[in-house]
């Protein structure tokens, strides 16, 4: 999509500056907010939401402290963070909305479909991190830096900036944050309609075998599927297939592979109750 497709927007929250990245609106769709994960910016989510630009108006920002938004008084953790989106989502005007979260974005995601399940219409969980998969730190962080072997190289020209911005202790702290959060708590509690994408080569993942075990006890408000070659990050390293994911959810149509997305990323249906 072209560049000028988009619009920085810059909005105030507590008087602080949050650059919120916007496509056109159309008619008739719930707008899609793209939440991004823990010390990056929402410039890892653009591959993803260009290639949703047409299906909904997109909204992409840099939450308080992260990316181009300015930093606040302190560090906000997982549920300040859902609170701030919330009175994001007031400033903008946007009574009900689409969210789509990877990795501590999908914690603020059901944290805030949680608190406040009247503001979201749907549910998008890419890569959904935290909780005990992730226990103990010492194992989340030898999971984190397997996945940074796997991911794409040219991630790193928009990831290392965003982390040096927010600093390892930083980092360090809201990850550890991010590892005790109840996860699956909120997962198999929510209450809307959610969809869950992992990646067959993401090591902050369960393997498929205890996902499909959590897709039995998830009710029937949430769907899986599983994108074959993908990593954590799959919303830059993977986005024509996610976006294709997401629309085909989004439209209630089956969700088949891409036949127009080229290597070996496949779909697959994870059984459910």
């Amino acid at each position: 999509m072209a560049a000028g497709a988009w619009t920085d927007r810059w909005v105030r929250l507590r008087g602080h500056r949050v650059l919120v990245r916007t496509s056109a609106a159309v008619d008739g769709a719930t707008p899609i907010v793209h939440v991004h994960g823990f010390a990056i910016s929402g410039r890892s989510l653009m591959p993803t939401a260009e290639r949703l630009v047409g299906t909904a108006q997109n909204l992409v920002p840099d939450l308080p402290g992260y990316g181009r938004s300015e930093d606040w008084e302190q560090t906000l953790g997982i549920p300040a963070l859902a609170g701030a989106l919330e009175e994001l989502l007031d400033v903008l005007g946007h009574e009900k909305v689409v969210l789509l979260g990877n990795s501590m974005g999908c914690a603020v995601a059901l944290e805030l479909a949680h608190s406040s399940p009247d503001r979201v219409e749907r549910l998008v969980l890419v890569s959904p991190a935290g909780g005990v998969h992730n226990q103990p730190f010492a194992r989340a962080i030898t999971q984190l830096a397997r996945d940074g072997l796997r991911e794409s190289p040219r991630m790193a020209r928009s990831a290392v900036p965003d982390y040096l911005r927010f600093g390892p202790l930083n980092a360090l702290s809201l990850f550890s944050e991010l590892t005790r959060f109840p996860a699956l708590e909120r997962f198999l509690g929510v209450e809307v309609p959610a969809l869950a994408v992992i990646g067959s080569r993401d090591p902050l993942m369960p393997e498929p075998r205890r996902v499909a075990e959590l897709a039995r006890l998830a009710d029937g408000q949430m769907s899986f599927v599983l994108v074959e070659g993908a990593a954590h990050a799959m919303n830059f390293s993977h986005p024509g297939e996610l976006a294709h994911v997401v629309r085909s959810w989004l439209a209630g149509v089956p969700i088949v592979d891409d036949p127009d997305e080229p290597g070996l990323t496949r779909v697959l249906h994870l059984a459910r109750r």
